[in-house]
């Protein structure tokens, strides 16, 4: 049986979120270990941005939301689309960093924006003008950071390589 296989019956029936945390007070260590004191037989591993969580979607959920209370305005969740291990996605297959990794980097960079605003709301704040204004300008700095690249230079570099 191949490893796509066996991952598909191990991990059939079952859930995987990733937790992100970032936050000025908690750590993912400090995640992982609450994470482990309330799950029981749930899969959790502990990575550079908070946690991944996989197991029934019952006990997922359960374990994170009971995670965010920690910190509700600094900690985010999100499915991940392929179970541990799988061939597609993981990085030990793959070489080099998953290719989701590069979204979540992204995502971090924009998080604290979204926490700010969550903490205005958990303290019966509005969001003032100067904090929005903050915000549409760092997604404007990302919108103008992306730059392509001319088809005839693309030809240059693979034929470089080539040779």
């Amino acid at each position: 049986m191949n490893i796509l296989n066996q991952n598909k019956t191990l991990y059939q029936g079952s859930l995987t979120r990733y937790v992100f945390v970032e936050s000025p007070n908690i750590t993912p260590q400090q995640l992982a270990i609450r994470a482990y004191e309330i799950s029981h037989g749930v899969l959790v591993k502990e990575t550079c941005f908070g946690l991944q969580i996989t197991g029934s979607s019952s006990e997922v959920k359960t374990i994170t939301n009971e995670l965010r209370k920690m910190d509700p305005a600094h900690i985010f969740t999100k499915d991940r689309g392929f179970p541990p291990g799988d061939p597609r996605r993981c990085r030990a297959n793959l070489g080099g960093a998953r290719p989701g990794y590069y979204g979540h980097e992204f995502e971090m960079g924009l998080v604290r924006y979204v926490s700010k605003g969550l903490e205005g709301l958990y303290n019966g704040k509005k969001a003032d003008k100067k904090m929005i204004d903050q915000i549409k300008h760092k997604v404007d700095q990302i919108k103008h950071k992306e730059e392509t690249l001319p088809a005839k230079k693309l030809v240059e570099i693979i034929k470089s390589e080539g040779a």
